[in-house]
């Protein structure tokens, strides 16, 4: 549905101006953000295109990739790249300290409005506050989509102590699948034989979540 044809209560701007920015969905402020769309397009397909861009990329594309979009231009792929640039200077997970499996939530929770599957990643140090996040594959899950190379490559990097994995389940039921399970035992054993220790494995909706530690499973 394009913004216009929505009742006036549900377009993102007047959301936002109603609710506050913590509110809308990362699509819904990607759209307040572009502004409209063009010919063809609404701007929450756009919005939607670009979201998909900064998730395959972990949020690294940069303004020249941005232009490149069909309906963006210099001058929004400008502001994403400013507003992008600038949240990374004032914001970031790093120190987060993690001391129960509910304190993963708000770190990775804006990611249950996806329509794909996403794996993430959480690096941790010795006093399992967050070093950094990572998306580590989009799409259904599975041993070929997360293997241990590229869960533990950056974390290795990133010198951590620990990690914690968490992925979003778009249906809504975050009880694991036998397939959820093969992937956290088999990154249980890399991790233990790396010396960089699984502490969790979260499934999350944006209501509900499913913690392989907290259940005892783990």
């Amino acid at each position: 549905m394009e913004v216009r044809e929505m009742p006036v209560q549900d377009r993102p701007r007047e959301r936002l101006s109603l609710l506050g920015p913590a509110y809308l969905t990362d699509k819904e402020l990607l759209s307040v953000l572009i502004g409209s769309g063009i010919r063809g397009k609404g701007v929450g397909a756009l919005a939607e295109e670009v979201l998909h861009l900064l998730d395959i990329t972990n949020y690294k594309i940069d303004f020249r990739a941005l232009k490149q979009v069909t309906g963006l231009g210099t001058a929004r792929a400008a502001l994403i790249s400013a507003a992008m640039e600038f949240c990374r200077r004032i914001y970031r997970p790093a120190h987060y300290k993690i001391a129960f499996p509910r304190d993963v939530l708000p770190v990775v929770r804006h990611y249950s409005e996806r329509r794909q599957e996403h794996f993430l990643c959480l690096s941790l140090n010795g006093a399992q506050e967050v070093l950094a996040k990572r998306v580590v594959s989009v799409g259904l899950l599975n041993k070929t989509m997360v293997h241990p190379r590229e869960v533990f490559a950056d974390p290795i990097t990133d010198r951590a102590a620990s990690i914690i994995c968490a992925h979003n389940h778009p249906s809504r039921n975050v009880y694991p699948s036998q397939e959820d399970r093969d992937v956290t035992f088999m990154l249980k054993k890399a991790g233990d034989i790396l010396g960089i220790k699984l502490l969790d494995h979260v499934i999350f909706s944006d209501k509900d979540y499913f913690s392989f530690q907290e259940q005892g499973e783990l």
